[in-house]
């Protein structure tokens, strides 16, 4: 497995990386709340243990560079720098929600941050994700697309099919297979023949790589590496970053498939929080009083996201009849 030294980052960079996966924690563990409390609707899936994956790969690419997500999306967003106050009112259904409350959890977007979805059919944002670099590189714009796709969704046809179409015509994307190990429900040792998912590529020419997803900068360094690649000109990598959520698939799921030791053992042993924080306190970067102010901080944010999201109003009913068509000209 991939990983890279503590040293390849700057004091400066960990304390941001930090900062961004606290607030990814903060939000998810806030929004799971506001589930509980009836106030989000439809289904919810959180991010919460797997913060690394995605804030490590944001810091390997650059302004413009696009990312698109199934539906355990949440921390992408906030990765991408799109409002926090905006992701919870979607949540909620609110009118100033960042798909005007009708995407809800699993359906948000904003072009603005370059964040294309929140997909809610399993595997379908990889062939979009093919299809965004297919624009880039038709284009000649020197983008590069991020397609994100869990362990479960590494098992649908229509990922080898936009892999195979990538690969031939040499797309500037980084498929990135975010495997937690459990799918929806079932341990990848049962669903899966090849439980190895960075090898997936290797009949279609894509190289692959296994990396610690629960270590930020081990993400960044093989993002930095898959991205150069891509905006060269020499077509996708596969990352397969090997990752773990705390919560269950949904907040509907109990998680009964796994033992509460061994989510314990994850907690403690490999928690990429925990982890930068270790870093920062033995470089003499941060104290443990400076890491509890941004705790602070973070949580005034999302405190502040809740109650903005809460006391928005929801849409207008007319709101149902607008963003179903695009304006066309011949």
């Amino acid at each position: 497995m991939a990983k890279a030294a503590a040293k390849t980052a700057t004091s400066a960079e960990l304390l941001d990386y930090y900062r961004t996966m606290l607030l990814i924690r903060r939000f998810e563990e806030r929004a799971g709340q506001l589930y509980g409390m009836g106030l989000i609707g439809g289904f919810c899936h959180l991010y919460i243990g797997q913060e690394a994956v995605v804030v490590g790969m944001q810091a390997a690419i650059r302004a413009g560079d696009q990312v698109i997500t199934g539906y355990r999306d949440h921390g992408h967003m906030l990765a991408c720098g799109m409002d926090p106050n905006a992701i919870m009112a979607e949540l909620t259904g609110r009118a100033a929600g960042s798909s005007k409350g009708k995407g809800g959890s699993m359906h948000m977007f904003s072009r603005e941050a370059a964040f294309y979805g929140g997909h809610g059919i399993v595997g379908a944002q990889v062939s979009l994700g093919a299809g965004l670099a297919f624009a880039n590189r038709y284009n000649e714009d020197g983008k590069v697309c991020l397609t994100y796709f869990g362990d479960g969704a590494a098992n649908q046809g229509q990922v080898y099919e936009s892999f195979n179409m990538a690969s031939l015509w040499k797309l500037p994307v980084v498929f990135i297979v975010e495997n937690n190990q459990y799918a929806m429900g079932t341990s990848i040792e049962r669903s899966s023949s090849e439980t190895h998912l960075h090898k997936r590529g290797v009949s279609f020419n894509i190289p692959g790589e296994e990396v610690d997803g629960m270590d930020v900068v081990a993400v960044r360094e093989a993002g930095r590496k898959a991205v150069a690649r891509a905006r060269a000109g020499k077509g996708p990598t596969l990352l397969e970053m090997k990752t773990y959520r705390y919560r269950g698939h949904s907040m509907s799921d109990p998680a009964k498939y796994r033992t509460r030791e061994e989510v314990e053992e994850v907690r403690t042993q490999r928690d990429p929080i925990d982890h930068v924080k270790a870093l920062l306190i033995a470089e003499g970067a941060a104290s443990e009083d400076g890491l509890k102010e941004i705790d602070r901080d973070v949580r005034a944010i999302v405190v502040e996201a809740a109650r903005f999201a809460q006391e928005n109003p929801e849409p207008e009913p007319q709101e149902l009849y607008t963003d179903i068509y695009e304006e066309a000209y011949s």
